[in-house]
């Protein structure tokens, strides 16, 4: 059989991920703060992209200033006539007359003296002494003014450290170890090791641990949980032999074996639970107190509320909506000018590329949130019992989309409805099947059921995984005792052995 060269022509479709393209599936996933970043940082690099004015937002009297930046710009002669009716243009008396009438309206008090009273330096004591300045009317000041600055825990020590280590070399140890607690307030490194690195002696570093663990807040600098709920009853006096025979077996404590607490203690059942009322009032974890970071407040992308007609009427959030606009004038008066076309044409490329991608990010998401909105009906009318069980190719096969993108689009999305505020990714869960065929549930609402029975139980009918399992199956929920105990375990509820012990040991203090 004889070779020979031949020449086709074909035609096929592909998709070509592109810089563009990747940039928008990430748009998809990003969280407002997130998406707030990126745009800011887009505007700073394009000329040609700029936020909205505050006039255009309020809807001021100076929208022909603002006009420009969305329509493409006249010919010279109406710009011509635009600008000879500005004041500065004309040379006329008139136009003086015009000028003088601008300067008295505008620019009548331009002296100090005639300014806005000073504010007061603390709006709190205006009352007490008149001559502050601000007391006359008490107002012109901002109370945000006012507000003490956040002290983190390393300032708070370390202002602490002078008053208890008086030599240099004290107190370069103590910065040391300071620098190796956790946000918790634990030391996280061992203090030979930090006195040797320093080439001091191992017995100084301890020394000056056990100065470091009497500063404030109780607790602070301790290794371990013991440790530090030891510090704390030291500073309060009541250390004895029973409390430290209680703080060295807090795995009974947490199992709730009382008998064996008892009998280690020495005490009788009402000591022992006077022990615990006591340790309970203390804090496992002394850092907590002081911030580390700028917690930031989560805004819904998605508001749900209900309509007249009993619907549900779902809308976007418009303080998480990206407000950014492209100038088309100035792109066609640069141009036109001799500026250089092919690095502005790039610039209003990639603007219109994202005022699309923002647009149709918007769109995506409204769509998924209507959609979860409609197969969670009966979770906004009466509550968690009734969440549906969904998955995401549920809604993606609804709207018509990829199951990849309803992932990201849910991703770090908040949604307000009349129950609270969720995750979008909330209403995702597992399907449990039900007994006999009927229709499934909701692991989210399996667990609010598990947690429900456990919360109604009696000191004398405490329920064993079994017999939830049992009245699980009442409800037509079909759920193996495994996966009754997973969900317990999950929840952080103690077995029903723990639960008895802890119910009994309460109720015999309350007289019952």
């Amino acid at each position: 059989m004889a070779l020979s060269a031949n020449l086709f022509l074909r035609q096929n479709q592909s998709l070509v991920m592109t810089p563009q393209l990747m940039q928008s599936i990430q748009l998809l996933q990003m969280t407002h703060f997130e998406l707030v970043q990126f745009i800011a940082q887009e505007v700073e690099k394009n000329p040609l992209l700029e936020f909205p004015s505050d006039d255009a937002e309020t809807g001021s009297d100076n929208d022909a200033q603002d006009e420009p930046q969305g329509r493409q710009p006249d010919d010279d002669d109406d710009r011509t006539e635009a600008l000879s009716g500005d004041w500065y243009d004309n040379g006329s008396d008139g136009g003086a007359s015009r000028l003088s009438e601008e300067l008295d309206v505008n620019y009548a008090n331009v002296f100090q003296d005639d300014g806005v009273p000073p504010r007061a330096d603390a709006p709190e004591l205006i009352s007490q002494w008149k001559s502050m300045p601000g007391g006359g009317d008490g107002e012109n000041y901002d109370l945000d003014d006012f507000v003490a600055g956040q002290v983190s825990l390393r300032d708070h020590l370390a202002q602490q450290i002078p008053f208890i280590l008086p030599d240099a070399g004290d107190r370069l140890i103590a910065q040391q170890l300071i620098d190796q607690l956790d946000e918790a307030g634990y030391l996280q490194s061992d203090p030979a090791d930090i006195g040797e690195r320093l080439g001091s002696d191992p017995a100084a570093a301890e020394r000056v641990l056990a100065e470091l663990q009497t500063l404030d807040p109780p607790g602070v600098f301790a290794r371990s949980l013991a440790e530090c709920l030891s510090i704390q009853l030291k500073q309060k006096d009541r250390f004895d032999p029973a409390m430290q025979a209680l703080v060295s077996n807090l795995e009974l404590l947490a199992r709730r074996d009382f008998a064996t607490l008892k009998r280690l203690c020495g005490v009788d059942e009402e000591d022992l639970l006077d022990m615990l009322a006591e340790i309970r009032q203390l804090n496992p974890k002394p850092g907590s107190g002081f911030e580390t970071s700028v917690s930031e407040a989560i805004m819904p992308d998605v508001v749900v509320r209900s309509s007249s007609d009993g619907s549900w009427l779902v809308e976007l959030n418009p303080d998480t909506l990206p407000r950014v606009l492209v100038n088309q004038s100035y792109f066609a008066h640069v141009t036109k000018n001799g500026g250089d076309y092919t690095f502005l044409s790039e610039c209003l490329q990639s603007a219109n590329w994202l005022t699309r991608s923002l647009d149709q990010r918007a769109k995506t998401i409204m769509k998924v949130a209507s959609e979860i909105v409609r197969q969670q009906d009966a979770f906004l009318m009466h509550g968690v019992d009734h969440l549906r069980p969904l998955n995401l190719k549920t809604v993606a096969d609804a709207i018509k989309m990829h199951e990849s993108t309803v992932s990201r689009v849910t991703s770090n999305k908040y949604i307000l409805t009349p129950r609270g505020l969720f995750e979008l990714k909330y209403f995702f869960t597992v399907s449990i099947s039900a007994v006999e065929g009927g229709d499934s549930h909701s692991a989210e609402a399996v667990r609010h059921r598990i947690r429900s029975l456990i919360m109604q139980e009696s000191t004398e009918a405490v329920l064993s995984d079994d017999d939830i399992v049992d009245m699980l199956k009442k409800d037509g929920i079909d759920l193996a005792r495994r996966t009754v105990a997973k969900y317990r375990e999950a929840m952080n509820i103690a077995s029903s052995v723990q639960r008895r012990r802890e119910k009994r040991a309460l109720a015999k203090v309350a007289g019952f």
